[in-house]
Formats: structure tokens, C-alpha cells, sequence
């Protein structure tokens, strides 16, 4: 049986309708799943520049933590650096009061001279050499020649050979210096300094380990001693 054009006007209606729903559905699950598409990316995005965000603050706290650490060192080390340089100052004044009473030795001429003989003959046992020059103070001139003769005497007595001591007179001693000798031989090859100040020296070597204890007390971080 045919349709009637008011039937067919209405089917076409009703496929239109149906179709219109169906398109309306179909955006509407394009754009939910659009809508989800775009929130997980959001998600992704704003995870990884977050992530970003820490590792740059934790890189940073490093920097910092690191920066604190090498100050603090440097002012560790400033510090320390400080109180060596007061103890060594103050170890180095005990030396120079040491320095100054030594020279108040020459004030006793029995006593001086005494010690200038043992260091010319200490000296000379150094050097065995025939002939040797002395170099000393110009003040001390007079006493040294007196003194020559009896230095001579030891030394033969105890090596069993002559010697020929002399007296530089074309080099003296500083003025400055407390007493005691320089034996000059070979030509000035060999040379001993066997004056007072020296031998402080050499005592202060030997001594500033102890001197430093005394003063400052025993290191406990200093594993040796010697």
C-alpha cells in the first residue's frame, strides 16, 4: 500500500531526529573522552614540570647546604690558622726573652770566657782542619787571643795534632749578635757557626715541640711527637 506524503514527511522526520540523536551522543562521548584525554595530559604535564620544580629546589638546597659547609670550613680554617699564628707568636717571644737573657752572659768575663773556649774547641772538632780562622766579635778580640793558646793546648791533647788558629780580622761578627765563634777553613769552604745565637737555635729546635706542651698543653690530634 503506497504511503502518503504526509506519512513520508513524517518517517523523514523521525529518521532526521534519530540521526540528530545519534550525532548528539557521538560529540557527546567525543568530548567526554576529549575532556579525559585532556585532564590525564593536564595531569602528565603538570607532574613532570612539579618534578621539575623539586629537582631544581633540591639541586638549589644542595648548593646551599654545600656553600654552608666550604664557609664554614674556611672560617674553621681562619680560626685555626688564628691561633697557630698566636701560639707560634707567643712561642717565638719566649725565644727572643731567651735570645736577650743569653746575651747577659758576656756580663760575666770568667763565665764568657769559659764558654768561648768550649765553643771554639766544639767547633774545631768539627772542622779538623790544621789551619782554621775565627771569626768573632770585634769586642770579644782581646779575649779570643787569650783564649787561643789554651783552645790549642785542648785540641792537641785530645786529636793528638797540632793547629794553627787565627783570628779573621778582615770579618767580624755583627755587633748585634751575643758572642761566641764562626771557625772559617779550606778558604771559607767549610765554615761552622758555633755562636750563642746558634746554638739557641739549635736548642730551640730540638726544644719548641716541649716548649709548645709546656705552654699550650699536648695537641690530641697530633698522632706523633718526634
Amino acid at each position: 500500500m503506497a504511503l502518503s506524503d504526509a506519512d513520508v514527511q513524517k518517517q523523514i522526520k523521525h529518521m532526521m531526529a534519530f540521526i540528530e540523536q545519534e550525532a548528539n551522543e557521538k560529540a557527546e562521548e567525543i568530548d567526554a573522552k576529549a575532556e579525559e584525554e585532556f585532564n590525564i595530559e593536564k595531569g602528565r604535564l603538570v607532574q613532570q614540570q612539579r618534578l621539575k620544580i623539586m629537582e631544581y629546589y633540591e639541586k638549589k638546597e644542595k648548593q646551599v647546604e654545600l656553600q654552608k659547609k666550604i664557609q664554614s670550613s674556611n672560617m674553621l680554617n681562619q680560626a685555626r690558622l688564628k691561633v697557630l699564628k698566636v701560639r707560634e707568636d707567643h712561642v717565638r717571644s719566649v725565644l727572643e726573652e731567651a735570645r736577650r737573657r743569653l746575651g747577659e752572659v758576656t756580663k760575666n768575663p770568667s763565665e764568657y770566657r769559659q764558654i768561648l773556649q768550649k765553643l771554639i774547641v766544639q767547633a774545631l772538632y768539627q772542622t779538623m782542619e790544621k789551619n782554621v780562622f775565627l771569626r768573632i766579635r770585634r769586642v770579644d778580640e782581646d779575649l779570643i787571643r787569650e783564649i787561643i793558646p789554651d783552645a790549642s793546648e785542648l785540641y792537641r791533647s785530645n786529636i793528638g795534632k797540632d793547629i794553627n788558629i787565627q783570628i779573621d780580622t778582615d770579618h767580624f761578627l755583627p755587633e748585634e749578635t751575643c758572642g761566641g765563634v764562626e771557625v772559617i777553613a779550606l778558604n771559607g769552604r767549610v765554615k761552622v757557626p758555633n755562636t750563642l745565637e746558634s746554638r739557641l737555635e739549635l736548642i730551640c729546635q730540638q726544644l719548641v715541640p716541649e716548649t709548645r706542651n709546656a705552654l699550650f698543653g699536648i695537641n690530641p690530634n697530633r698522632k706523633f711527637t718526634d
